[in-house]
């Protein structure tokens, strides 16, 4: 039965935060795309209710925090599909506050959802691509994974880390035949500026109202007028599925690229002017 699903469809995807935004947008170009989609989340019913029954589809509950249901939901995509071609690690949520005003709860259940979370899933379904000895990992990280910003710092420093693991990951997969992609998105008109998706710090800190101040006023004008158009976005993860040679790195929005670029010359005229302390550290020859 599995040898027959196998050739019924192009890959077999994985997602993790299926049910809504950008991962059901990216749940629904797959699909549209001839593949198998393996659509996991908090609530099957809202998956359902999202992307309709279909036999490409595969709903799964799934909090990617429960490393024993990450590990349930790909026995279940495997028994269902036979495989595991692609995975993108979606599931994620942001923090707005300054670094002094992020309070620890926030801060852990986020590093709990974007990277141990993330971590995870990632740890249930290579041993299904290392038998394979294809597939690929796509994690979605973010501009600022990137570039750290005001208002954004630990949040950041979550997308920091996916970018890390996804680099390292990149070395590690490559001699067996995987592919590892971080995806850093800009700002894209999602709901990821709502109270669903992202969390505002209660603990309002006056010193900071010119930095992280002036981006929760920024966030709230914002919303929903984000340059970038997140069909757009999903039509692009699958053109990245497909690509032969996926790059390391994929920067999704003009502003994306703007930071890069800023940031890059930022490091290059920095490191040049401290150039000659830098150097002067190693042991005499």
């Amino acid at each position: 039965m599995n040898n027959v699903t196998k050739q019924q469809f192009k890959r077999v995807w994985f997602i993790t935060g299926a049910s809504r935004g950008l991962g059901a947008l990216i749940a629904q170009a797959a699909l549209a795309d001839g593949n198998a989609v393996v659509a996991a989340g908090r609530k099957i019913d809202a998956i359902v209710e999202r992307l309709g029954k279909s036999p490409a589809l595969l709903p799964v509950a799934l909090d990617v925090t429960d490393e024993a249901q990450a590990k349930a939901a790909v026995a279940a995509a495997v028994e269902k599909f036979g495989r595991i071609d692609v995975l993108v690690n979606n599931a994620g949520f942001g923090l707005l506050a300054a670094v002094e005003e992020s309070g620890d709860a926030d801060v852990r259940r986020m590093y709990d959802t974007n990277v141990f979370g993330l971590l995870n899933v990632t740890r249930a379904v290579l041993p299904v691509m290392r038998k394979q000895r294809t597939g690929h990992v796509i994690n979605m990280s973010s501009i600022g994974g990137y570039r750290a910003a005001a208002g954004f710092g630990v949040y950041s420093s979550t997308k920091f880390a996916v970018e890390g693991i996804t680099e390292a990951l990149h070395a590690e997969l490559a001699p067996l035949g995987i592919h590892a992609t971080v995806v850093e998105p800009g700002y894209f008109r999602t709901d990821f500026l709502d109270a669903s998706s992202l969390v505002v710090g209660k603990d309002i800190i006056d010193d900071y109202d010119d930095t992280s101040g002036k981006v929760r006023r920024f966030a709230v004008g914002m919303n929903h007028n984000q340059p970038g158009d997140p069909e757009k976005l999903a039509t692009a993860l699958v053109t990245l599925a497909d690509a032969q040679t996926p790059p390391l790195r994929l920067p999704l929005g003009t502003d994306t690229l703007k930071a890069i670029a800023d940031k890059n010359a930022y490091v290059t005229a920095e490191t040049q002017t401290w150039k000659a302390l830098s150097q002067s550290t190693d042991f005499a020859v």
